[in-house]
């Protein structure tokens, strides 16, 4: 090619080294800062159409091994690579970058473009052997890594990301493959960034890092497939995370994360199967939503002081619930659950506490959740409910009916230990008892003898009524209740 015989004092030192796979840094300092890239001479200044020529001619030199490591150079033109196949390994670190490089369904061995500033990378279904490193890379333009296959590791530590508009997210990485690590701590992505039906073997750590799109979806990971753990503590999400449909075999770590898209959610990770989340120690989730509809989560920490006013938990299936709350400070979340009455939510707290063996908690979730039903019937059916409550709680709290049956018997025995009522048949009536006289007018399965042989009248005989009437309803009352715990059991 033509730019092979006119090649600069730079090119040629690249040219050079490349069949023994040497470094050539161009740096005056190793704290140089790449993005004044635009200020150096033709000293350090490298055309991308000699680099494209090196690699596809690829020189050897018998008992070498081919590489291209440049460090510190201004690289102008267009990287252009598409369709090619490279069996050299591939640095272009500390370098600026004029042009976009296009890798379009290239096929590379490995490539590190760590601290490097570039204008983009347009990389759609690239496929790396190795490890794809952009470490302390500044992108000012969109990463397109949509179906790209990487069969190592993929390292994005502090790399910052950003673009001119937002019309397309800053990276994109849907649909790609990586054989192991997405290895992301602390970078900074100024605009969406998409993981939709990505799938990742190993872990995906962005811890510390930081996604900003407030007026949309910072965060798109939509049926993202994780093999092993995703670490995300401390990150600061402004917008949307959106993980519906997502499989993370293993941890979804949320300790100490800022979420925030106020008026709308913050964290939607419905449909999703996943091995434990963690969301606790963090600031309260802002102005947004949390929904986890229909997940499936073995452990699920969830503290109650980070949940939003806003909650969906219609149909989450949960094994353990942790940390270990009182009844009292659980069941708000469920009656932020929407507008609807839910029971399947209630039947899920019931069932964690009962995991734990907390079963006073459990009747306490039971109870709250025929007090929210109640709200949905008619209003006979909530009168009855009323009934219910105040007698025995439902039946969880059998002991409120003992209460009552204690009360009325005293006031029974009182007022007919004062002012005995007549007997029907002087000659055959038994001695007059107050307190079993009034046992029989409470209990409607018992019979004692003595209220079919005594006749009370005026008041008394008004307040004979009021016990059996309350006697009926204390009866079906407690039958109903006990009913309904037994089914529970």
């Amino acid at each position: 090619m033509s730019e092979t015989n006119d090649l600069t004092p730079a090119e040629v030192r690249i040219w050079r080294a490349f069949p023994r796979g040497e470094s050539v840094d161009f740096r005056a300092a190793e704290n140089e800062d790449p993005a004044l890239g635009n200020t150096w001479g033709a000293e350090r200044t490298v055309r991308a159409s000699v680099l494209r020529a090196l690699l596809l001619k690829a020189p050897q030199e018998e008992g070498e091994i081919a590489a291209l490591k440049i460090t510190g150079a201004r690289i102008t033109g267009v990287l252009d690579l598409k369709f090619a196949t490279i069996d050299a390994a591939i640095r272009l670190s500390h370098c600026q970058f004029d042009g976009v490089p296009d890798l379009y369904g290239a096929q590379l061995r490995q490539l590190n473009l760590s601290k490097s500033v570039l204008p983009g990378l347009a990389s759609a279904t690239l496929r790396v052997e190795g490890v794809l490193r952009m470490t302390d890379c500044r992108m000012r333009g969109p990463v397109r890594l949509g179906g790209a296959q990487i069969s190592g590791a993929l390292f994005m530590e502090r790399a910052e990301f950003t673009a001119p508009d937002d019309s397309e997210p800053v990276l994109q990485l849907n649909q790609a493959a990586i054989g192991d690590d997405l290895w992301a701590p602390a970078m900074r992505a100024h605009g969406q960034v998409r993981l939709t039906g990505a799938s990742v073997a190993g872990r995906i750590n962005v811890q510390d890092a930081e996604f900003n799109k407030p007026d949309g979806t910072a965060l798109d990971a939509q049926n993202l497939n994780v093999g092993a753990h995703v670490r995300a503590r401390c990150v600061r999400a402004q917008g949307r995370v959106e993980l519906r449909g997502s499989r993370i075999s293993g941890r979804l770590d949320l300790l100490h994360a800022h979420l925030s898209h106020p008026g709308d959610t913050a964290l939607r990770a419905s449909s999703c199967v996943i091995g434990e989340l963690w969301l606790r120690r963090g600031d309260r989730i802002e102005g947004g939503a949390l929904n986890l509809r229909r997940s499936q989560i073995e452990i699920l920490t969830l503290e109650p002081e980070m949940l939003p006013d806003q909650l969906y938990l219609s149909n989450l299936t949960y094994t353990v619930l942790t940390p270990h709350e009182p009844a009292e400070r659980r069941l708000p979340m469920l009656e932020r659950d929407g507008d609807r009455y839910e029971p399947y939510g209630y039947e899920q707290l019931t069932a964690a506490y009962r995991h734990v063996g907390d079963d006073d908690a459990a009747r306490l979730v039971q109870l709250a959740k025929q007090r929210r039903r109640r709200t949905t019937l008619t209003w006979y059916g909530r009168l009855w409910g009323y009934v219910q409550d105040a007698t025995v709680g439902y039946g969880f709290r059998p002991l409120r009916a003992a209460v009552w049956l204690l009360s009325l018997m005293a006031i029974g025995s009182i007022a007919y230990g004062l002012d005995h009522p007549r007997p029907i048949k002087a000659d055959e009536a038994p001695d007059f008892n107050p307190v079993f006289y009034t046992l029989d007018l409470l209990l409607p399965v018992i019979n004692f003898g003595q209220e079919p042989a005594f006749a009370p009248d005026g008041w008394h005989q008004w307040l004979s009524y009021a016990l059996i009437i309350t006697g009926w309803i204390l009866a079906t009352t407690i039958v109903t209740g006990v009913t309904r715990t037994v089914s529970r059991q």
